[in-house]
């Protein structure tokens, strides 16, 4: 295989690519990947619509910007996005910053993410597994984004703490007062009190149990990824919280700028996966926000953590 390609001004490095996509969603991968061959971007709300399947709306739609298009940027960064999957935040850092490096295991959503955005002259690929590329890196980055990967960091690192030590490992590519972004769910979110599968493994209670039958994703709690953070020699940080969660935000909230009672009425944001009801999330959010609890038992979080 050749080791480099070039997909209109985006430019994929193949050089620790294993051969072998390990990490896929199957066919409808391929699905994705013409539909980002052949569509423009102001098509795919349409597409969405048309199609009526989870992983399309997931990876196409325009909300999932909203987790990043806030964090103030002047566009000289150099950015690290790890795990960019098949894209869906990938333009609006290129819109944002002065060059993009990528790093994804799976060819074929680097594909896919490369087509929707062949035309950003600055976005560049390393395809292939976090801890083959890591010790291959010699840049320092204004900017580290984990969305939504942090949460299988156990995949990347082969260790017995292997969150801290992800989480090391990453700081040494951080330039001084560099920023690292962690878009992650809370393990103990309400929406899991009131009947939401947990959204890696479609159990009932399975992360408010403390992941009894899963070996393979972990989220967490405040207190404990302020933890790991810490654990990593991180202690500059602070917390916002999407809502409905990190997906599809509609909002951000910030520990200066805390929810209102009444604001939170849009909790069944279920698209995956069917649900039960066992309480009012609005209400119960409400008595939360009037005893200061909600950001203990908001769905999801984004941290921001400042190398020092």
């Amino acid at each position: 295989m050749e080791k480099m390609e070039q997909i209109g001004k985006a430019v994929l490095d193949y050089r620790f690519y294993p051969e072998d996509d390990k990490y896929t969603d199957g066919a409808i991968e391929d699905e994705m990947l013409e539909i980002a061959r052949n569509c423009a971007p102001e098509q795919y709300e349409r597409v969405i619509v048309e199609k009526k399947s989870w992983p399309i709306l997931y990876h196409f739609s325009y909300l999932r910007e909203n987790i990043i298009r806030w964090l103030p940027m002047d566009g000289s960064e150099n950015v690290l996005e790890i795990g960019a999957g098949p894209g869906a935040i990938t333009g609006a850092l290129c819109e944002k910053a002065r060059q993009v490096t990528v790093i994804d295991l799976s060819k074929k959503r680097c594909l896919i993410n490369a087509y929707r955005h062949k035309d950003c002259d600055n976005l560049h690929f390393l395809v292939g597994n976090f801890q083959d590329i890591e010790p291959k890196l010699t840049e320092q980055y204004d900017l580290i984004t984990l969305i939504g990967v942090f949460e299988y960091a156990q995949f990347s690192i082969q260790s017995e703490d292997p969150f801290v030590d992800y989480l090391k490992r990453i700081r040494t590519h951080l330039a001084p007062g560099g920023r690292l972004v962690i878009a992650i769910e809370n393990r103990i979110g309400l929406k899991y009190w009131a009947g939401a599968t947990e959204d890696h493994t479609g159990i009932y209670f399975e992360g408010l149990e403390g992941y009894p039958t899963t070996n393979y994703v972990r989220t967490f709690s405040k207190p404990e990824l302020e933890q790991v953070i810490r654990g990593a020699g991180l202690s500059s940080m602070e917390f916002y919280y999407p809502y409905p969660d990190y997906k599809f935000p509609e909002r951000i909230y910030s520990d200066a700028y805390l929810p209102k009672k009444g604001e939170l009425n849009r909790n069944r944001q279920n698209f995956d996966r069917e649900r039960i009801q066992l309480f009012s999330e609005e209400r119960v959010y409400d008595t939360l926000i009037e005893s200061g609890l909600f950001p203990q038992f908001s769905n999801s979080f984004l941290v921001v953590v400042r190398a020092e």
